[in-house]
């Protein structure tokens, strides 16, 4: 096992350990919270999968800019592999929202400001993503998904501060405005979920950068194969 591999298999055991000590908190060292109920629980996978969100944007936008400037096989990877993660945990945020909403709001959706706009960044990284499975491979296609990994960057912002900007209905439940955190226990818990999906996240996008190039250097091993047996056909 060579060193990357090793550091991997760490980081993928620390988040394991990371998400039953989660677990066991959450729903045996927490409380039930007053107003909401159990429904509140759902806050401790809703708030760090945002969070791993922006992490995959990141990861995302800082491929695309590498790319942009210096186009290499590894920098399209990264940024290809952190729109997957912000696709992922995009859509755990979107399921989870809503679960919780039915019950503070009694809607599953509203077109409250960070919603929308949470909405709008995920769809430019499934933008992203068909672009980049679909349109082909080549520089300018790759060029052209880097600017929308660079677009869906610029929303993340706009997410963060948009119930301030538009006083929107989401709570911030962190900043204290929201309530939910008043046990000590709550705030151990959201932070050992906080340590777990972000190990879990940076583990996620090591081995997907790692297994995109690996596939691109396989296809590069099958396409000069397949032209050296031409010419051995065709001498």
């Amino acid at each position: 096992m060579d060193r990357r591999t090793g550091l991997f298999a760490l980081a993928l055991g620390a988040s394991a350990l990371a998400f039953v000590a989660t677990l066991q908190l959450i729903f045996f060292a927490a409380p039930v919270e007053k107003t909401m109920g159990i429904v509140q629980k759902i806050f401790y996978v809703h708030v760090p999968s945002a969070y791993c969100m922006y992490l995959g944007a990141t990861a995302c936008f800082g491929g695309s800019i590498a790319y942009l400037v210096s186009p290499s096989e590894k920098a399209d990877a990264f940024a290809k592999a952190g729109a997957e993660l912000a696709v992922l945990f995009g859509a755990i945020v979107l399921t989870t929202g809503p679960l919780w909403a039915a019950k503070a709001w009694g809607n599953y959706w509203t077109w409250d400001p960070r919603l929308t706009t949470s909405l709008l960044s995920v769809l430019v990284y499934v933008a992203y993503l068909v672009l980049r499975n679909f349109a082909g491979g080549g520089d300018g296609e790759k060029r052209f998904a880097a600017a929308l990994g660079i677009l869906g960057a610029a929303n993340l912002p706009v997410i963060h501060w948009s119930v301030q900007r538009w006083s929107g209905q989401h709570p911030t439940v962190i900043t204290g405005k929201g309530g939910g955190l008043s046990h000590p226990a709550m705030k151990t818990a959201l932070s050992m979920s906080f340590l777990a999906f972000t190990l879990f996240a940076i583990a996620l996008l090591w081995v997907r950068v790692r297994g995109e190039l690996l596939e691109r250097r396989l296809a590069a091993a099958e396409d000069e194969a397949w032209d050296k047996n031409l010419l051995d056909e065709n001498p």
